[in-house]
Parts: structure tokens; C-alpha cells; sequence
């Protein structure tokens, strides 16, 4: 895979991906039998978000934060936009929000 990167063949955001996904297949064949009902469970009928993808999804979720912290918008309205905007749970923005939301200065 590193070599593929290095000759362009395998984008950033496909490399970062493909290292997610290697991550998760060894820590689930490490975990042994005891979780295969459950791996069967998990991977059967869920769709699965790639490393890229959560990475944009937070940039996003910054931008909103920042922007709506600027533009003097509270609490309420960022979360609301953060699950309108980008598909977030109220839980996930929430999250998102305590973490990020302090980096920023409010005016």
C-alpha cells in the first residue's frame, strides 16, 4: 500500500482508508471466535464509513462550529445546523460541539 502511495497510485484519502479498514479486520481476527456472531452482526447490513469520510465529516462539523460561534449563533442553533447540514445525531453534535466549541474564541 506505501508503495502505491509513494508511485500515486493510491490517493491520501485512499491510503487513509485502506489502513482503517486493515486496522479493523486485524483487531477483529485478533478478537478470536468468541466475536464472530457479532462481527457477522455488525458488518452484515451496515454500511461502513471510511476513515476519509469521518475525517470530512469533522472538518465540517468545525467549519460550522467556528462559522456559527462567529456569526454569535448559541448552543442550540450550531447543534441544529450540525444535524441538518451534515446527517449528524443530536448525541454525535453534541459531542462534536463540547470538544470544538471550546477551541474557538466567542465575540
Amino acid at each position: 500500500m506505501i508503495r502505491l502511495h509513494k508511485k500515486d497510485e493510491l490517493s491520501d484519502d485512499e491510503i487513509v482508508d485502506l489502513m482503517g479498514f486493515v486496522n479493523t479486520i486485524i483487531t477483529h481476527i485478533t478478537n478470536g471466535n468468541k466475536n464472530e456472531e457479532r462481527l457477522v452482526n455488525i458488518m452484515g447490513g451496515t454500511v461502513i464509513e471510511t476513515e476519509s469520510e469521518k475525517l470530512i465529516r469533522r472538518g465540517k462539523a468545525q467549519e460550522i462550529i467556528e462559522m456559527g460561534q462567529e456569526f454569535g449563533l448559541d448552543d442550540t442553533a450550531i447543534l441544529k445546523r450540525m444535524q441538518e447540514k451534515i446527517g449528524l445525531s443530536l448525541e454525535t453534535a453534541s459531542v462534536y460541539l463540547e470538544r470544538y466549541g471550546k477551541q474557538f474564541v466567542r465575540r
